[in-house]
């Protein structure tokens, strides 16, 4: 007799794992000199982003005024930030993680320039900032001390460009000492600036050096400080020699008595056939000058056609490209350029950033796409798990949902890796894909788009460079009048134990369903064969339409195929969901497929358009979220409505099974995800992380993961805490049984100091009540006693710790605003008051603030940043005893003055005052 499994516990409690946020909307860019860190600008802040991770490592405090322009400092110290205000802004970068709180500037300068700063940069030394004006001044700012050391004005426009020349080896130049600035603006001119000199001589240039007919863009000078190499719109980048002055060049020409200034001449000039945005010499051993007289450079230049370009400047030659180009229309060409680029010496890596708000890294080792960051993902429409590792025959955990696929208000799908958040970009769909599903295996990709096509994606690693998988176009299923909002493929456990799609539905506005035969793609895609593939890209197949259903009276939104493969479910916008039997027969000797659909059952009872259907894996039950705020079951049997889920206040957008179909979890326009106990009825978990409309919700294989996505382009990873809360409840349990125990113990050995302390820390104010009134009620009143009653409590309150002093004042402030309890609390407060000094009790909050618990409450926060103190909770502690106090002193006033009436009446009564009254009285009966 065969054992049945263990039926799965219910899960309770989900957290926050971690989450994609936007990255990079529009601004400026920085990285560290590691190439560790990336420093992006989202609104009004910088944020600073771990590489490697993904994971956000600090963000610091802006003031509602965008960000104009930001630079790091080569010692990977400060941060400085210019905006919109023309304020200076610098700020430590924190060694540590510290994502708790935004970091606040060390020092704010309001109005550093007259005019906007669009460019800025920090010296190799770590000591100077050079910050260029849109009204063309360009000052040199001391960091560490906060003041201007050169002014430099004459500039013809907006300073576009900044360098400064420091040579680490001047032996092949110059012994003298070389410090310059060299300043770029859109006079087309590039000055140079001694910074060494006084400032009679600094304040204007050294050179002026003409060559450039538009703005120069991008300035880079060799390492050995000879070889000045700038970039600009005019689509020519100039290499100019430093060490060589014009004026030795020109001995032999004629001098018709025009003097001619001394510079740099103009050794090449090579034309790059594109806007030059971003300019960089290589530092390696073949960039350096061997000689005095010759040239070995290696730049790269990139700007309107997205790619970036590696240049050998003695041939005047590209060595090679990194990116593809786009040329899909000016539109897109405008969103893919690039806006900046920066090469990070130490791991010999470029960092593009394009238009299109999306951060590239290419490593000139591998002379391939190392990493990409994604900006902004706009709004989020679908998502589900990808396991591009995975294959037919692979069952290994580790290999399951290693990818998340997103589809946003783009026609670019995104494939993010969950482990470092690497993104890649699909391309392919002409307009915005609306849907997305996955095979049973996870391997292939399935999208629907407003272009009124589906197309199929296989993963492929075509290179050992490369660093992560990329998915490619394998199938593209054309024949739809309108945009497809909805598709479903084939699952597994059908007829044959195959993982891979035989079929697909796709569901569109013009409200019919298509069943596309996969079987041609199953058979061409493996992944030990695409892997070995040399250009990754398999060839794209024309996916045949086996039929074609009218299936509503309204748009369709959603579609799903039964775990057996046996049945169709379908939402649409006409307040019907409707299940179908689904008949494929696969091509045989010849023979070409055949695939119908017949309508079965029609599930009537929404009172709002159907979002979402989705079948249960191990039941005859059919989930619906609907507009009318409500999630319904279904049973396949009868079509009837079994269950109703009620708690969302808008829409329901997404809903699923999980935990063997015992619970569901469902998003709505609300914002929430929340989890249901299908036996009960009941919300058990409620997850909030976002602000607007949860389009999308995916979940993993194993069902601890939850992935919710949103308008707010918001993504967020859920993981199911259920365990780690019962342990830590069990744990938390066993230390209250323990601490009860002892404070028990503590009792019957009349130890009061402990089990005070010890209801303290428990944090249990009525145990500490009950022993308070029990030592106060057997205390003799007709002798001297201890203020408290027993001599033991007053000497615990007169050496009790500050912390613990400022939590038994606080109980007392609770006590005394009851009137029954207000005679201890007046008792305990009385000898406070008597047995410590003013100095004590102010020390004690003081002591109390300094704590963890307190300063992760925020309860310390102060506007300025600035130490805590205690002074605030205790005038907030005095506020609160003072009105009950003297209420107390009036009730008790008032009892005694008529105490004093009830004394005089017993009085008067002794004395015979009513004698007379009561002889008359009898007289009378007589």
């Amino acid at each position: 007799m065969t054992v049945p499994p263990p039926r799965p516990k219910l899960k309770t409690s989900f957290k926050k794992s971690r989450a994609i946020t936007p990255l990079y909307t529009s601004g400026p860019v920085a990285v560290s000199v590691d190439g560790s860190k990336l420093f992006t600008t989202v609104a009004d802040e910088v944020i600073c982003t771990d590489v490697t991770s993904g994971n956000e490592i600090c963000r610091f405090a802006g003031d509602t005024q965008s960000v104009l322009s930001l630079c790091v400092s080569p010692s990977t110290e400060y941060i400085v930030v210019f905006t919109t205000s023309s304020a200076l802004k610098v700020y430590n970068i924190p060694k540590d993680n510290l994502a708790a709180k935004p970091v606040q500037p060390i020092r704010v300068i309001a109005r550093a320039h007259d005019s906007p700063v669009h460019v800025c940069k920090i010296d190799p030394t770590s000591t100077y900032l050079a910050s260029g004006a849109a009204d063309g001044v360009v000052k040199v700012w001391d960091i560490a001390r906060g003041y201007v050391t050169h002014a430099f004005k004459g500039h013809g426009g907006v300073v576009s460009a900044l360098t400064f020349n420091y040579p680490r080896d001047n032996s092949s130049v110059t012994q003298n000492r070389t410090f310059q600035l060299i300043t770029a603006s859109n006079d087309t001119r590039i000055r140079i600036f001694d910074l060494m000199a006084r400032s009679a001589g600094g304040a204007k240039p050294e050179a002026v050096l003409e060559g450039h007919v538009s703005v120069p863009r991008g300035l880079d000078i060799s390492a050995d400080g000879r070889w000045l190499v700038s970039g600009g719109r005019d689509s020519v980048v100039l290499i100019w020699d430093l060490a060589t002055k014009q004026s030795e060049t020109k001995k032999s020409s004629k001098d018709k008595g025009k003097h001619k200034a001394q510079g740099p001449i103009l050794f090449k000039t090579i034309p790059i056939m594109e806007r030059v945005e971003a300019v960089g010499i290589l530092r390696d051993e073949d960039s350096l000058a061997t000689s005095s007289s010759s040239m070995r450079l290696k730049f790269f230049t990139a700007g309107q056609q997205g790619i970036v370009k590696i240049w050998d400047a003695q041939e005047g030659q590209v060595l090679f490209t990194l990116g593809t180009p786009q040329v899909d229309g000016e539109d897109a060409e405008e969103q893919r350029q690039i806006l900046d680029a920066m090469y990070i010496e130490s791991t010999s890596t470029i960092v593009s950033v394009h238009g299109d708000q999306n951060i590239l890294f290419f490593s000139l080792t591998t002379r391939s796409l190392s990493r990409q960051c994604i900006g902004y993902n706009d709004e989020i429409v679908d998502a589900c798990f990808l396991s591009p590792e995975a294959s037919t025959s692979s069952s290994k955990p580790s290999a399951r949902d290693t990818h998340i696929a997103l589809a946003t208000n783009s026609s670019l799908i995104r494939v993010y890796n969950n482990t470092t958040l690497d993104a890649r970009l699909l391309s392919g769909h002409s307009e915005i894909v609306l849907c997305l599903d996955r095979s049973s295996s996870g391997n292939l990709l399935a999208s629907g788009s407003k272009d009124r096509t589906a197309r199929i994606w296989a993963p492929s690693k075509p290179s050992t460079n490369e660093a992560d998988f990329v998915y490619g176009c394998v199938g593209v299923c054309e024949g739809h009048a309108e945009s497809i909002g909805a598709l479903s493929m084939s699952r597994a456990g059908g007829t044959t134990n195959n993982e891979d799609p035989r079929f697909m539905f796709t569901g569109s506005q013009d409200r019919t369903i298509k069943m596309w035969d996969l079987t041609p793609i199953s058979q061409v895609f493996t992944p030990s064969d695409n892997d070995n593939d040399d250009d990754g890209s398999p060839a794209v197949l024309r996916c045949k339409s086996l039929t074609t259903h009218k299936a509503h009276d309204k748009d369709i939104n959603s579609l799903d195929v039964a775990p057996n493969n046996r049945f169709l479910a379908s939402g649409s916008q006409d307040r019907t969901a409707k299940v179908f039997e689904i008949e494929f027969i696969p091509g045989r000797e010849g023979r070409p497929p055949r695939g119908e659909l017949k309508l079965l059952g029609i599930c009537k009872g929404h009172k709002r358009g159907v979002w979402t259907v989705r079948f249960s894996r191990h039941e005859r039950l059919l989930a619906t979220g609907s507009g009318d705020k409500t999630i319904k079951l279904w049973s396949l049997d009868d079509w009837s409505c079994v269950k109703t889920f009620e708690g969302h206040t808008n829409s329901v957008l997404r809903v699923d099974f999980i935990n063997a179909g015992m619970q569901l979890v469902s998003s709505a326009s609300d914002g929430l995800v929340k989890l249901w106990n299908v036996k009960d009825e009941e919300c058990t978990a409620t997850m909030d992380n976002h602000e607007d409309k949860v389009w999308a919700l995916a979940i993993s294989s194993d069902d601890r993961t939850i992935v919710s996505g949103a308008a707010d382009s918001v993504v967020t990873f859920w993981e199911d805490c259920t365990e780690e809360e019962e342990v830590e409840k069990e744990a938390k349990r066993t230390d209250q049984v323990l601490k009860e125990q002892e404070f028990m113990n503590y009792l019957s050995l009349n130890d009061y100091r402990k089990a005070i302390q010890l209801a303290i820390i428990m944090e249990q104010p009525g145990r500490l009540y009950k022993l308070f009134k029990e030592v106060h009620s057997n205390s003799d009143p007709e002798t001297v006693s201890p203020l408290t009653g027993h001599s033991s409590v007053d000497e615990v309150i007169k050496t009790l710790g500050g912390s613990d002093l400022a939590k038994l004042l606080r109980f007392v402030r609770a006590w005394n605003a009851n009137a029954k309890s207000s005679e201890v609390a007046q008792t305990i407060l009385y000898s406070i008051v008597k047995l410590r000094s003013a100095e004590d009790v102010m020390s004690a909050f003081g002591d109390e603030m300094k704590e963890e618990a307190f300063i992760t409450e925020g309860l310390v926060t102060q506007p300025g940043g600035g130490k805590a103190i205690g002074g605030s909770a205790l005038k907030e502690l005095i506020d609160g005893l003072v009105p009950y106090t003297e209420r107390h002193l009036a009730r008790i006033e008032k009892l005694v003055q008529e105490s004093y009436m009830i004394d005089y009446i017993l009085g008067e009564m002794d004395d015979g005052m009513f004698d007379n009254q009561v002889d008359g009285a009898m007289d009378v009966d007589e």
